[in-house]
């Protein structure tokens, strides 16, 4: 595996593969690998044969009071992890490397579609997401993306991004990775004490619960939301944001249950956000 910093270094790498012939995967990352990030790797190496991964803690998707300087990084570590995972590319820049012209000015962004779940409680989010996402995308040109079920609304945002604004890329959705005992794995796991951690679970179980209400046949959402509602109440560290039955298209609310929609939650657990969800 190579590790590089600069887009020239890059665009070096991917040419010489693209000129042999090989078919170029991406897997964007934030970095402080888990079984999670590695696992996208697996999944793309079945559709490509020459894999880059990207780390890169994007300052435009956190607000202010977020933890941007906070959040875990450990280069070193992730370069193992990567080459034993069989990435050919590690592309590891700074900021002035991304973002060389200094302030940005040009965005992009998904009008209503970012304002919904995740986009109420982090205003511009999406927006640095879908930004960072299309400058990668045009610095490392791949053939085939894959991003990780835990972050739905993040990969709904980017397929259609990829659709309207004519990127040639295929899209792949890997399946959540979990800890043995339900909890999604994520970088910012790191951040919850014994005692949360040991709570954290009952996010996975109301999501379950709530799924075999609506496997049971004939329930309402309401009745679906209201079973999962019951399992978190169990457990009164969870701090709720939002638990929403939606259709993954739209992103919206649905009525009645179908399968396909997905079982979305966002909360707490002392100053760590988790997210998570389920498809029925």
């Amino acid at each position: 595996m190579k590790t590089v910093t600069t887009r020239a270094e890059l665009a070096r790498e991917v040419a010489s593969a693209r000129a042999a012939g090989r078919r170029i995967g991406f897997v964007p990352t934030m970095g402080y690998l888990h079984e999670g990030h590695l696992a996208l790797c697996d999944d793309v190496a079945h559709v490509a044969d020459f894999i880059v991964m990207s780390i890169f803690v994007n300052p435009l998707q956190f607000g202010p009071t977020e933890d941007f300087a906070q959040y875990p990084r450990d280069l070193e570590k992730d370069s193992m992890l990567a080459a034993g995972r069989g990435v050919d590319v590690l592309y590891a820049p700074d900021v002035a490397e991304m973002y060389a012209a200094g302030e940005t000015r040009v965005f992009v962004t998904a009008d209503a579609l970012e304002s919904r779940l995740c986009g109420a409680f982090r205003p511009g989010h999406f927006r640095g997401v879908l930004t960072v996402v299309a400058k990668l995308f045009n610095m490392v040109a791949p053939d085939v993306a894959v991003f990780g079920q835990k972050d739905l609304q993040q990969y709904v945002l980017l397929q259609r991004m990829v659709r309207d604004l004519d990127f040639p890329i295929d899209m792949r959705i890997a399946p959540i990775v979990r800890e043995a005992d339900g909890l999604a794995m994520s970088s910012r796991n790191v951040y919850l004490s014994t005692s949360e951690r040991a709570d954290a679970p009952v996010i996975y179980r109301s999501l379950m619960a709530a799924g075999e209400v609506f496997r049971a046949g004939g329930a309402s959402s309401d009745q679906v939301l209201a079973a999962a509602r019951q399992a978190l109440a169990l457990t009164p560290s969870i701090n709720l944001q939002y638990l929403n039955l939606i259709d993954v298209d739209t992103l919206t609310d649905v009525d009645q249950p179908a399968a396909g929609n997905a079982l979305a939650f966002a909360g707490y657990l002392g100053r760590t956000r988790l997210i998570d969800n389920v498809i029925l």
